[in-house]
């Protein structure tokens, strides 16, 4: 057995999907299922159950998955160790972040790698499911993300890094008075919104808005991923609601954002990472983050 073996049992493991472990891996469907059909052999059990509509992990799979978890996470820290020994300076850094955070990652980044060029940096946008699983390994150095997305683990350290808030989008032409908007206006709108996988939080606190302003949207449609959200709501097939500095991140003179009168729709972000990691990058950029951000204003970031 090889490591991309083991990398696409733990893929399809957490997906339940060969076709989505074939996309993360850069392998074809094919390839996985030959990989999953030589370990089954290999090991001389059955890992997975397998239809045409679903895929199940057996109990011997689901005992195997966390050993051959800290197998892949041995070598990686291994692979980190013998690369920053060989450059000197120089290592890789891999972060995770979720749909709602941009504005403050790509701040961090920015100062790191001026300061670091020779680190090499590793991003991965991961699904609010997916980043709730990785926290529990070591596949990553830091997390972006929501804080209520936070799971309560003894393990893991945080810092609040900014602060946001929700705000509508609308195409360009929309009519209203001022730059503001009430639940009124909004009741007979189409909505088009990340969906619920893809930022369970941010979706909660979408639905607490429609709570909040006593309606529930006749028709919604969901992506899973920001930019067909923006191309959507630039189409008119829709208006959103989204964090404020991702709406920022995308320059579109199509759409505009509003704010929503008479309700609060803050927003807490936070770095999170693990409490045993080892890699010298990392404490180098979790420095660099606190060092530079006490020149921001801290009232919208707190670290």
């Amino acid at each position: 057995m090889d490591s991309i073996q083991l990398k696409c049992f733990i893929s399809v493991a957490r997906t339940l999907s060969f076709s989505e472990a074939a996309r993360r891996n850069y392998v074809s469907q094919s390839t996985v299922s030959r990989y999953i059909r030589d370990l089954e052999k290999e090991f001389g059990v059955k890992l997975f159950e397998r239809s045409r509509r679903e895929v199940e992990l057996t109990n011997e799979g689901k005992l195997l998955l966390p050993y051959i978890q800290d197998v892949i996470d041995t070598l990686n820290k291994a692979t980190s160790v013998v690369s920053q020994l060989n450059n000197g300076r120089g290592g890789r850094l891999r972060l995770a972040y979720d749909a709602a955070s941009v504005d403050f990652p790509v701040k961090c980044l920015k100062r790191f790698t001026k300061s670091y060029p020779d680190i090499a940096v590793d991003m991965v946008r991961l699904s609010g499911s997916d980043i709730t699983s990785a926290l529990s390994s070591s596949e990553f150095d830091f997390f972006f993300m929501l804080r209520d997305m936070l799971p309560d683990n003894d393990n893991l350290n945080s810092e609040i890094t900014s602060k946001d808030k929700l705000s509508l989008l609308v195409p360009s032409d929309y009519e209203v008075k001022g730059n503001s908007v009430d639940g009124v206006s909004l009741k007979n709108s189409k909505f088009v919104l990340l969906s619920e996988s893809e930022s369970p939080i941010l979706y909660m606190e979408i639905m607490d808005i429609f709570r909040t302003f006593h309606f529930s949207p006749d028709s919604v449609t969901e992506y899973d991923d920001a930019r067909s959200v923006f191309m959507a709501v630039s189409s008119g097939m829709g208006i959103s609601i989204l964090p404020s500095q991702l709406i920022g991140g995308y320059s579109n003179p199509s759409v505009k954002s509003l704010d929503f009168k008479g309700i609060e729709t803050d927003l807490t972000y936070v770095l999170a990472w693990r409490k045993d990691n080892s890699n010298p990058a990392a404490h180098l950029f979790l420095n660099t983050v606190k060092r530079d951000s006490k020149a921001e204003d801290e009232d919208e970031y707190v670290i």
